[in-house]
């Protein structure tokens, strides 16, 4: 909402309208502060939360989350009020009968803007900077949601950010700069984002090894060069399986960007074993395979001496 108004008035901002209107509900305000005047949510609140989150629960992600909120609410339809009959599963079923059927539509939830990408290959988007795979000046259609921050051009997704909620953050992916990373070799060791690669654990310990042998054998530059083209198979195979293939690679003593491809297409060289079958009556044109028995018997035979 915009503003308080006196009493249960409120002036709604122009999104929450077209929301209320989508799903067509009607909406009521309390008093700030004033929990009392609605006490069923809050009992009800209190009640789900000791008896289903307390302690309280971990999750890795987001969508884990949810997914263990879902499980609990259906869990909480076998539940039995007091004073009532029958579960809560079965008067929720007796209660949408009254309902309004739900639109067809879903209701777009992002907050769509428009930023130009800066010197720095950022987005800025409310307070934070968010790193794009775009040129300088570009216009991109920045979507923010309520955990991530989404950005398309021609309604294709170029990136992905998790949301921020800080202020004046810049939030980079290390994948938005090997192009000129590459240009740049000696800009890799320090770079802001690769720091931040680290903080998340996107850049294991074993990726520092490989590094260092490519750096003995290729030079800084060749080596961190190396580096850029194994990062960038990350995204065409997917970076757990890199970091997997990295690892086998240190343990065959192989260096090579080529080799670490190779480990990773391993599964896509194999083919199926070819089964015998039996040829019946062919087996009377069968042929013995031919042999060098011949030629190995010159290996026998003494050296020529050539006098000088």
């Amino acid at each position: 909402m915009k503003k308080i108004l006196r009493g249960y008035e409120r002036e709604l901002t122009a999104r929450f309208i077209a929301f209320r209107s989508h799903w067509r509900y009607e909406a009521e305000f309390c008093t700030p502060g004033e929990g009392h005047e609605k006490g069923g949510v809050e009992g009800e609140v209190g009640y789900f939360r000791r008896n289903h989150w307390v302690p309280v629960p971990r999750a890795s992600n987001l969508a884990e989350l949810n997914a263990k909120l879902l499980a609990d609410c259906h869990q909480d339809e076998g539940r039995v009020l007091s004073g009532r009959m029958e579960s809560v599963g079965t008067l929720l079923i007796t209660q949408k009968e009254h309902l309004l059927s739900l639109p067809a539509d879903d209701f777009e939830l992002a907050e769509v803007s428009f930023p130009r990408v800066d010197q720095a290959g950022c987005a800025k988007v409310r307070t934070n900077f968010y790193s794009v795979p775009l040129k300088s000046g570009s216009i991109v259609e920045a979507r923010v949601y309520s955990s991530v921050v989404e950005f398309r051009q021609d309604d294709v997704r170029v990136a992905q950010h998790e949301r921020s909620y800080a202020r004046s953050q810049q939030i980079l992916d290390l994948e938005h700069y090997l192009e000129v990373l590459e240009r740049k070799p000696d800009a890799l060791r320090g770079s802001k984002p690769l720091a931040q690669w680290r903080a998340q654990g996107r850049w294991p310990a074993s990726y520092d090894r490989l590094w260092e042998l490519m750096t003995e054998r290729h030079g800084r530059q060749g080596g961190t060069r190396a580096m850029v083209a194994m990062i960038r198979m990350g995204r065409e195979f997917g970076y757990a399986k890199l970091e997997a293939a990295v690892v086998e690679a240190l343990r065959l003593g192989c260096t090579d960007v080529a080799a670490i491809r190779h480990l990773l297409m391993t599964d896509q060289l194999q083919h199926t074993a070819v089964e015998t079958v039996e040829i019946g009556t062919l087996t009377a044109y069968e042929r013995p395979l031919p042999t060098m028995a011949e030629y190995n018997q010159l290996l026998s035979v003494g050296a020529i001496e050539v006098q000088p």
